[in-house]
């Protein structure tokens, strides 16, 4: 996880996931209408997740 993906999942979410697949793109963009903060805490998991 780069410094770049980190600032980007705090200023716009779904844009820094848009690697990891559609699925993961619509979760984070979900979650960012909701709230802001859920947004970036999901794009942090899932940019941190070692799998993927």
């Amino acid at each position: 996880m780069s410094l770049g993906r980190v600032i980007l999942s705090i200023i716009f979410p779904p844009l820094a996931v848009i690697d990891k697949g559609c699925g993961s793109i619509l979760i984070v963009a979900l979650l960012t209408c909701l709230g802001w903060i859920p947004g970036v805490i999901a794009a942090l998991i899932i940019l941190n997740n070692p799998n993927r």
